[in-house]
């Protein structure tokens, strides 16, 4: 993942890393929604639907899951058939657990920061008053 223009690379591998063990910590399945139509994107066509598609990457539903900062990387089956998938970071939306829905969804695009306009200036005040 290359770094943005203030030096620093995304965080959303990082955090789909920490939010992916704590589901699984939970005895829960994460699951990752990502957007199909995205460069770079390798699932089974059938399993996509209005551009996007869930995918189970619980231990049990993997083999040689690889959460890298650049792609999810893994083996699995689709009505019995294997499959390689491939996503890479940014066209992951959103990871959660599918039981009770937990977890975070993603800005659509990380990759640059807010523009700064290099002003030392506070933020307005506000309107409100304090009534006793």
């Amino acid at each position: 993942m290359s770094p943005s223009p203030d030096g620093m690379t995304s965080n959303r591998p990082y955090l789909l890393r920490a939010l992916y063990e704590w589901i699984a910590d939970n005895g829960l399945t994460p699951h990752i929604l990502v957007d199909a139509e995205a460069d770079g994107v390798n699932v089974p066509d059938h399993a996509i639907q209005k551009g996007k598609v869930v995918l189970n990457i619980s231990a049990g539903a993997t083999e040689q899951l690889l959460l890298d900062n650049e792609v999810i990387d893994f083996k699995a089956r689709f009505s019995g058939n294997p499959y390689h998938i491939a996503v890479p970071m940014s066209a992951v939306i959103a990871i959660y657990a599918r039981e009770n829905g937990q977890g975070m969804m993603f800005a659509k695009d990380d990759s640059d920061p807010p523009p700064v306009d290099g002003s030392d200036q506070s933020p307005p005040r506000s309107h409100l008053k304090v009534v006793k």
